[in-house]
Formats: structure tokens, C-alpha cells, sequence
């Protein structure tokens, strides 16, 4: 201290270069995460540093303040200037490794959580800023608070603008797989800053400013996600002729389900967007400097619905799409319904087995409605065979009616004998058609490639109707041909077990 009374007697300049030289002693870069795994507060000044520094800063100030001078003093700027690099230098690896992880081994992998370096720099720059913080409250007066700690921490918050403008680029470059990337920054810059606005009440328009690229590009993934699957399926080169299910029902629908894990800040970005402005490019007119507050994160009734009608709407286009461009290249109404189905039961089937469930419980009529829609194109076809079952053109012949009941109280034999040769060549007729038709369409139905549940559900459909036609028809004309088969190929067991065979 002796050494300091000295310097007191010298001029404003000595001392702020012993200011500048005791400081830079304490200012060499650490490895923050030597403090964060092992959950240490990062260092400050010593107390024998604080306390001289302090002294020279408030023989300073005093000097200032009586020589009437109304400009700050010019130890902020001097601490600032060796505590800015320090600060630069501490969080410069946690910088480049955030960048680092981002790089992707494959292509189409899409981003899991926690898996970029972003949280630990984080953390890392809430520890350093913090004891900077109380670094500054030890030094400087409490006007003088703020102002040093924003120039001292300007040089780092550059650092990470420039850091997330280059997360930003490869996240738009990757925007299908590494949109989540872009929500989960902006939750922990969400975190960051307002745990640095409760601590020191500072730096959350720089953190805004910093965040705002990426927030952006969050912003409009959401119809940018939409504008995706519609190009991507407009230029599809050939639809399987088996009507199987595309892979990119899976993809959308995973893209979906991994949304979930985001659905924080994702819920955050449609609140503040509103529900259904990723349908009109609303996001890119709401552009504003101000950071989502962690209250913004609590996803409430409200976030959970806009997210079940982002969902529902991403469903609607993706099968739309598909069916538009099934349309032209698929021959026929049954496989574009089955098409349609597989595609449709994929979706409900992935939401039913994943976080999807609870979200869109109240939606599932809106995702049934594609897979009835499958079903009705399909079973247009079978319409045909239906038609040669039908025999009303004799039920009005006087006896010849048989009584209602069971099928045992209809005498077959008796119907026909009622029956002239003409009538009889036209059952016949009847019973050929049907045969023919209906073979046809069981081998279609064999060749398709339908999921499970779809061909559960078509078999089903088919069987309920033909089978009671066909029993009824059967019941009254299957003696027409007398056992032989020329005719009447299926009886009821035959025609049960083809229905089997179809589920």
C-alpha cells in the first residue's frame, strides 16, 4: 500500500497505467469448462487486486468530480479495454466448438437435442459475465455499473454474434434437418438473457441483437418446412405402381415427432406469429429486436393448440401433395386410394406411438378423414361386381319370390324351375360377369402393397360389400348350373375364405 500512496502523488496518467498493469495481472485467459463440469464459480479479482484497484478508480473519480468535469472517467474505458480481450479469449474455444459440433457427418441426419456446443457456451459466458459483473460492482460506483460491464462484455457478445450468424448459415443450408437447432438457441439465448437481466439487468438488447438471425430463420422454417414438402413432392419423378407409401411420410412425420422435443421454443415462435401466420409468410413481417422472455416458453394450453393445427396443417399438405401428384401417374381409382391409405395410415400410426399422441388426441378424426378417403376411391371399383348381384327384374314374379328368413327356407331348385330358359341363360350371365370381375379385382388387391391396417380395413370393407350380395344371390341361382362349377365358381365357404385371404 505504500507503493499506492506513492503513485497517489504522481498524475492521472502513471496511475492509470498502474491501473492498466495490476489488472492485466489477474486477466489471463482460463478454460471455462474446467469451472462448468465441475460446477465452480469462475474467478475474480483477488482481494488485494480489488481493493487497490478500487482505491486508484475512486482517487480518480474524486480528481474528476472536482475539477468539474462532466465525462465519464476514463478507468471504465481502461478496465474494459484489458477485461473486453479477457473475456474474448476465455470464451473463444466454447465459441468455435459450438460451431464445430454443428458440422455434420451425414447429410440427412437430423439434429438431436443437446448435441451442439451452444449450452456450454452458455454457460460458459453467464459464468464469465457474472463474476465480471461483480468484479465492476466491487470497483465502480453504482452509476457506473452498467456502462462498464456492457463495454467490458461488448468484444464476447461480437464473438457471439459472429458465432450465430455462422450457425445460422449452415442451419439455413440444412434447414429440413437442422431447423431444431435454430429453436433450441433460441431457448438457451432466451434463458441466457433473461438470467442476465434478473442478475445485473443488463445486455438483453445486445443478446437480442445477437439472436436475431437465427430467430428469424426460426421463424420462417415453419412455412419454409411447408414450401419443402410441396417442392420436393411436385417433382417426384414416378409414384409405385404397388401403391406403396413413400419414405417421405415417414421423414415428415419423424420431423413432426422430433418437434416435440423442441416444443418450448417452437411454441414460443407460433404464439408470437400466431396461429396459422406460417400460412400467410406472417413470421417475415413480424421481425422485431426483442428476445422471447422465459414467461413466453411456458407452453400452455394455447402453445400446445397452435402446435396440434401446425401439425394437422403439415399433415394436410403432405397428403394432399401426395395425392395430387399420385393422380396422373397411378391408372385407377383403387390404387390412388390405396396409396392415399398407406400414406394416411403411416401418419396415424406414428402419431399414435410417439409424444405426437397427447398433443393431436383431438385432431385424430381430421387424419381418419384421409384414410376413409382412401377407402371410398378404392372400393369404387368393386362397385362393378356388386352390380351382377343384383336381380330385382324377377322379384316381382308372383310365386317365384321367396319367402324372408333364413337361408335354409330358400329352395334354389324351385326359383329356377319358376325361371324361363331366358331368365336362366341371363343368372348364368349374371354369375360369369361376377366371376370374371371379381377374379380381376382379387388379384389387384393381391398386388398392391398395402400396410396391415390398410389391408385389414380394405379386406373388411370389401367383404361387408360383397359378401351379403353375393350369399343372397347364391342362396336363390346356385343350382343354376347343377353343382358342376361352370357357372357358379364360389360357394358361400369359397367366397368367406377369398375374403379372408384379402385381409
Amino acid at each position: 500500500m505504500a507503493d499506492l500512496s506513492k503513485l497517489l502523488k504522481y498524475g492521472n496518467e502513471q496511475l492509470e497505467q498502474h491501473f492498466q498493469r495490476l489488472l492485466q495481472e489477474d486477466s489471463k485467459p482460463i478454460e471455462p469448462l474446467h469451472y462448468i463440469t465441475k460446477e465452480k464459480p469462475f474467478p475474480m479479482l483477488s482481494q488485494d487486486k480489488s481493493t487497490r484497484l478500487g482505491l486508484i478508480n475512486s482517487y480518480i473519480a474524486s480528481v474528476a468530480r472536482q475539477s468539474g468535469s462532466s465525462r465519464d472517467s476514463p478507468m471504465l474505458q481502461v478496465y474494459a479495454n484489458v477485461r473486453g480481450p479477457y473475456l474474448v479469449a476465455t470464451l473463444q474455444n466454447l465459441a468455435a466448438a459450438s460451431v464445430n459440433t454443428a458440422k455434420k457427418k451425414s447429410p440427412d441426419a437430423i439434429y438431436r437435442q443437446g448435441t451442439n456446443g451452444m449450452g456450454t457456451y452458455a454457460m460458459g459466458m453467464e459464468g464469465a459475465f457474472l463474476a465480471e459483473y461483480d468484479n465492476i460492482c466491487g470497483l465502480f460506483s453504482r452509476d457506473e455499473w452498467g456502462k462498464v460491464f456492457n463495454l467490458s462484455c461488448q468484444g464476447a457478445i461480437s464473438e457471439l454474434a459472429r458465432t450465430l450468424r455462422e450457425l445460422n448459415s449452415h442451419i439455413k443450408a440444412n434447414l429440413t434437418t437442422d431447423c431444431f437447432l435454430a429453436y433450441e438457441i433460441i431457448e438457451i439465448m432466451s434463458n441466457l438473457s433473461s438470467n442476465m437481466e434478473g442478475r445485473t439487468g443488463e445486455l438483453k438488447p445486445s443478446f437480442a441483437a445477437a439472436l436475431k438471425p437465427i430467430r428469424e430463420t426460426g421463424k420462417s422454417s415453419l412455412s419454409e418446412l411447408h414450401d419443402d414438402i410441396r417442392r420436393r413432392i411436385a417433382v417426384l419423378p414416378s409414384i409405385p405402381q404397388d401403391a406403396a407409401a413413400l419414405p417421405i411420410t415417414q421423414e415428415i412425420m419423424t420431423r413432426l415427432q422430433t418437434m416435440v422435443d423442441f416444443l418450448r421454443p417452437i411454441s414460443s415462435i407460433m404464439i408470437s406469429i400466431g396461429d396459422g401466420g406460417w400460412k400467410s409468410n406472417a413470421s417475415s413481417n413480424q421481425s422485431s429486436d426483442q428476445i422471447p422472455t422465459l414467461n413466453s416458453f411456458d407452453v400452455g394450453a394455447d402453445g400446445k393448440q397452435i402446435f396440434a393445427n401446425y401439425s394437422i396443417d403439415t399433415i394436410d399438405i403432405l397428403l394432399s401433395s401426395l395425392e395430387q401428384r399420385a393422380r396422373p401417374l397411378l391408372k385407377g381409382k383403387p390404387p390412388l386410394g390405396v396409396f392415399i391409405a398407406n400414406n394416411a395410415t403411416i401418419v396415424d400410426r406414428m402419431i399414435r406411438t410417439s409424444e405426437l399422441q397427447p398433443l393431436l388426441q383431438s385432431r385424430m378424426a381430421d387424419v381418419d378423414k384421409w384414410r376413409k378417403n382412401g377407402a371410398s376411391l378404392y372400393g369404387s371399383a368393386w362397385r362393378e361386381p356388386s352390380t351382377h348381384l343384383l336381380d330385382v327384374q324377377y322379384t316381382n314374379r308372383g310365386g317365384q319370390r321367396p319367402p324372408s328368413g333364413s337361408a335354409a327356407a330358400i329352395d334354389s331348385a324351385a326359383i329356377l324351375k319358376g325361371l324361363s330358359s331366358k331368365d336362366k341363360d341371363a343368372i348364368k350371365e349374371k354369375f360369369r360377369l361376377f366371376n370374371a370381375s371379381f377374379d380381376d379385382l382379387v388379384q389387384k388387391h393381391k398386388s398392391m402393397s398395402m400396410e396391415r391396417e390398410v389391408r385389414e380395413m380394405l379386406g373388411r370393407q370389401v367383404q361387408q360389400m360383397i359378401e351379403p350380395l353375393y350369399g343372397r344371390f347364391w342362396d336363390r341361382y346356385h343350382e343354376v348350373d347343377k353343382g358342376k362349377g361352370k357357372y357358379v365358381k364360389y360357394d358361400k365357404g369359397a367366397m368367406s375364405a377369398v375374403f379372408l385371404g384379402l385381409q
